[in-house]
């Protein structure tokens, strides 16, 4: 079998297949985000801020899903909307630490229950187990492409 006869269609090749349930889901989402002024890397940088605390920006950019560069744009849009702050390491003056504010964790529970009630609708949709399985095996596949060679 030839590497060509390995690989699916485009309706069934994996990376168009997530691609596609990734725009199917945030169809859901998008109108919310942007009633709030948001967008969705913004709000991925917010939930990770008021769920794991204060970090610097590489780990807020991997947890967040973001290109730093791209991250580093938007962190200054969050800070001037008063929802971020920084701050320097103290133990190292280059390294630039970031938490959500209090306005910002409000703003948050605000929003929140909005993006819990579509979850909710979309666990209806598709049901409770079904959707903890492919979440399970998403972060199964992820974490076994992981140390695959690039």
């Amino acid at each position: 079998m030839t590497s060509e006869q390995l690989l699916e269609t485009t309706n069934r090749s994996l990376p168009i297949v997530l691609l596609r349930a990734r725009e199917a889901v945030m169809a859901h989402f998008r109108p919310m985000l942007a009633a709030h002024g948001l967008t969705e890397q913004q709000w991925r940088v917010l939930r990770v801020l008021s769920e794991m605390g204060e970090l610097d920006a590489s780990h807020l950019a991997h947890h967040a899903c973001i290109l730093p560069p791209s991250l580093t744009r938007m962190l200054k849009t969050l800070e001037a909307n008063g929802w971020i702050e920084g701050r320097r390491d103290k133990d190292d003056g280059r390294r630039m630490l970031f938490s959500a504010t209090e306005e910002g964790m409000r703003f948050i529970a605000t929003v929140s229950p909005k993006g819990a009630a579509i979850y909710h609708d979309l666990v209806d949709a598709y049901g409770e187990e079904k959707l903890r399985q492919l979440v399970d095996l998403l972060d199964e596949l992820q974490t076994s492409v992981n140390g695959v060679a690039k």
